[in-house]
């Protein structure tokens, strides 16, 4: 039977298993948009801005492990959707991307909004074509489609309007492949790692996303090598919670004595991360493996003694066999003993008082926020110092989502991010965790909010500053310029879109009000003003940076408190055998 090109295509992407399309409607995408229409079982999501559909798309994948559909028209309805894809396509979300086109007969004659989409996506996708017939668009569909789900990143399919409109024969539709093969280690590598482990005194396990899925082995080789457990951010939803060996997460926004760890140890395994500070790795005086999947990442941010390409559970279900376990916990022990200190040398900055400091401790709203939330919530998490709050402070426990920019570093994701994550998990309690700078500059997403009645929890920390961007300015010595504001009634614009909202200043209602904002049915934005000068250094520093930021402020500085991961620290030090 012969139907139009948009309607082949939104047919099959229903059938594929996509259950919504990401955009803005108008101009070149209206084919797509009225095939949309008239086909049972796909909605269209819309939102005020195409860089909004791109994270909504890209966080439905991210929670789902599937396919994501968003839009964009021709002209700048596609270089408005660039950003978001940047960041699903870093983070390997499995997302396709509709980018419609100008008249095919106009193209090349600098026609009214043309762009040339199929360059202008080449840097943030793994596959982008540009449809010059009917038939052509319904045979790139599927390999854009199976492209996206087994390279985990963004497909771009590029559609001139009057493309859509032409007619193909719809056939049956073609099954994307949605389990793929692990890669198994070369086992002549898993005798050398094995080797290393077996000679080296004391052992360092590092964690990134990649040990999604491979939690128990991971354990398993902490144990039978008393090794510490640190993480990246993207690996501490998987591996911190009940981890009997985690000593904390280093980075710009990490805690505890992951960094101590790692340079104090004879052999430090990298696990499935790509952790790209440099600066924080060992570099020298230590013996560095790392372990990936993507063989592409090993050795690209430091130099490795020996590099193992291969899937982390099966690299270590090799590996178990051949080490000869280690009966010393010393260095174990020790480094517990300091991770612990370390937590609880910090946590008094944010206690102290709290209920009577005002504008209230931000810290004191993400430890509050983490005790009230689901325990399977979803929490979206903005650039910036709320990356910060939402490393140290919402605790893991297997179920939850935890994520933000993690590799693009964009503001204003948190807000489309949720929008993504509340449309694919009707029912589930999601929270976006929105700095002020980052709510304003996508603030017409509250109306995508309100429109669809998603069931998101907007939680606003307003300190009225770029507190990420004052922060890197005065450890360079620089004095802060431009990063504080007027303040901003988020609450009141709130209500004018017709969201339930409250305003929270006083922090002995926080817990009160807050918890009754969470539990309130439908959308509702939570409007905390917070202190501005609660920033937060990262837990290793250059005396050029502390003396950069002695120059520059007296402003206080918080070691940044880390909750319930002290209650954890403090167990496994107790638990350690007399």
């Amino acid at each position: 039977m012969a139907v139009t090109l948009a309607q082949h295509l939104v047919t099959q992407l229903r059938d594929f298993g996509v259950e919504r399309i990401y955009g803005v409607v108008g101009d070149s995408l209206n084919p797509i948009v009225d095939a949309v229409r008239t086909t049972k079982g796909i909605d269209w999501v819309h939102v005020r801005n195409e860089e909004a559909a791109a994270f909504a798309a890209g966080a439905e994948a991210r929670v789902s492990g599937k396919l994501a559909v968003c839009a964009g028209s021709c002209g700048p309805g596609n270089t408005h959707l660039i950003q978001g894809l940047y960041d699903a396509h870093r983070d390997g979300a499995p997302v396709l991307a509709i980018a419609s086109h100008i008249p095919s007969g106009k193209i090349g004659t600098g026609f009214f909004q043309e762009t040339h989409p199929e360059r202008l996506f080449q840097e943030c996708s793994h596959f982008c074509e540009m449809v010059n017939s009917g038939q052509h668009g319904a045979d790139m569909l599927h390999i854009a489609a199976q492209t996206a789900l087994a390279k985990q990143g963004v497909s771009v399919l590029v559609i001139p309007g009057d493309v859509a409109d032409e007619e193909v024969e719809s056939g049956a539709t073609k099954d994307l492949a949605t389990r793929f093969g692990r890669v198994q280690p070369d086992p002549q590598t898993v005798e050398e790692l094995a080797s290393l482990v077996n000679r080296a005194n004391s052992v360092t396990l590092f964690a990134g996303a990649g040990v999604r899925g491979a939690r128990e082995q991971v354990l398993a080789l902490a144990e039978a090598v008393k090794a510490p457990v640190g993480h990246a951010f993207g690996g501490k939803e998987w591996i911190q919670y009940d981890n009997p060996y985690d000593v904390g997460m280093s980075g710009l926004l990490g805690y505890g004595a992951c960094y101590e760890a790692m340079h104090e140890a004879d052999l430090v395994i990298l696990l499935g991360t790509d952790f790209p500070y440099s600066e924080f790795l060992p570099q020298k005086d230590v013996t560095v493996v790392q372990v990936d999947a993507d063989g592409s990442r090993l050795g690209r941010r430091i130099p490795l003694d020996l590099a193992v390409n291969g899937d982390v559970a099966l690299t270590i279900d090799a590996l178990l066999p051949l080490v000869q376990p280690k009966r010393s916990r010393k260095f174990l022990d020790a480094l517990l003993r300091k991770h612990e200190k370390a937590l609880k040398g910090v946590v008094s900055a944010y206690t102290r008082n709290v209920e009577k400091m005002k504008p209230i401790h931000p810290e004191f709203v993400a430890a509050t926020l983490d005790e009230l939330a689901d325990d399977d919530a979803i929490f979206t998490v903005d650039t910036g110092m709320c990356n910060v709050w939402g490393a140290r402070y919402i605790t893991p426990n297997g179920k939850r989502r935890v994520f933000g920019s993690w590799h693009h570093g964009t503001m204003a994701n948190a807000l489309p991010q949720a929008i993504g994550a509340s449309a694919g998990n009707p029912g589930r309690q999601v929270i976006s965790m929105s700095g002020d700078g980052g709510l304003g500059m996508l603030m017409g997403e509250l109306l995508t909010v309100k429109l669809h009645q998603l069931d998101t929890k907007i939680v606003v920390f307003n300190n009225s500053s770029l507190g990420m961007v004052k922060l890197e300015m005065l450890v360079e010595g620089l004095p802060d310029y431009e990063t504080d504001h007027e303040h901003v009634d988020f609450a009141a614009i709130a209500a004018g879109a017709g969201i339930h909202s409250v305003k929270i200043t006083d922090p002995k209602k926080l817990k009160k009000e807050l918890g009754a904002a969470l539990k309130h049915k439908g959308p509702v934005l939570i409007d905390v003003v917070t202190d501005p000068a609660a920033l937060s250094m990262p837990p290793k520093v250059t005396s050029q940076q502390i003396r950069g930021f002695a120059m520059a402020s007296t402003k206080v500085v918080l070691g940044g408190g880390v909750g319930k991961m002290l209650d954890m620290a403090a167990t496994n030090v107790r638990n350690i055998p007399r």
